[in-house]
């Protein structure tokens, strides 16, 4: 249900097609919520149908027409009530912490492996979240420049500061992550030299 509202939250900005929600999704949302193009669209088609948004032909091309969203009053409603609830926390799927449950399965190498790949996943992460925290500051960021476009002076603050703060959790956690699968490797030479 989620996508629903990261999708409320981009159009909150100004209206978009699915094809400019995609590239403004990839560029911002999906740092904290990854979705596909073949969830977005059909996600958009019963926001619509749901009367969150209405949708406009607009042309596209020389002879053919793409569907530009725009949020409805019902689908700020439906931003701000979500917003204001506080989220249900689902039950964990985590497939690496699964799997190092359960390394005494695996040969040493393969599990150093992947441990290896799991340090390599969430230093990159880092790095992406940490480049998006320095186009945050500089005002770099597209999305930010035109949420800040309409968010009203005494609110620009705000705006930019909770960006910031959802990205230094991220790496909070990714660094948590790193240090845990190093640890891990450690663990792992231990318990392959006593074998």
């Amino acid at each position: 249900m989620s996508l629903r509202y990261a999708l409320l939250a981009l159009l909150t900005v100004e209206p978009m097609t699915g094809y400019d929600l995609s590239k403004r999704f990839e560029s911002s949302v999906a740092y904290v919520w990854h979705a596909p193009d073949s969830q977005i669209y059909p996600e958009l088609r019963r926001m619509e149908k749901d009367g969150l948004l209405t949708g406009e032909e607009v042309p596209w091309g020389p002879r053919s027409t793409k569907t530009r969203y725009r949020i409805t009053a019902a689908g700020t409603a439906a931003f701000r009530e979500w917003m204001n609830t506080t989220l249900e926390y689902s039950r964990e799927r985590d497939p690496v912490h699964l799997k190092a449950a359960y390394l005494e399965w695996a040969a040493p190498e393969s599990a150093r492996e992947q441990m290896k790949a799991h340090i390599a996943y969430h230093q990159l992460r880092r790095e992406q979240w940490e480049n998006m925290i320095g186009e945050l500051q500089s005002g770099t960021n597209v999305m930010l420049r035109k949420r800040l476009e309409v968010t009203p002076d005494a609110d620009r603050r705000r705006t930019t500061q909770f960006k910031i703060f959802t990205y230094e959790g991220l790496i909070a956690r990714a660094e948590t992550e790193i240090d845990w699968a190093r640890r891990g490797l450690e663990l792992i030479d231990l318990l392959d030299d006593e074998s």
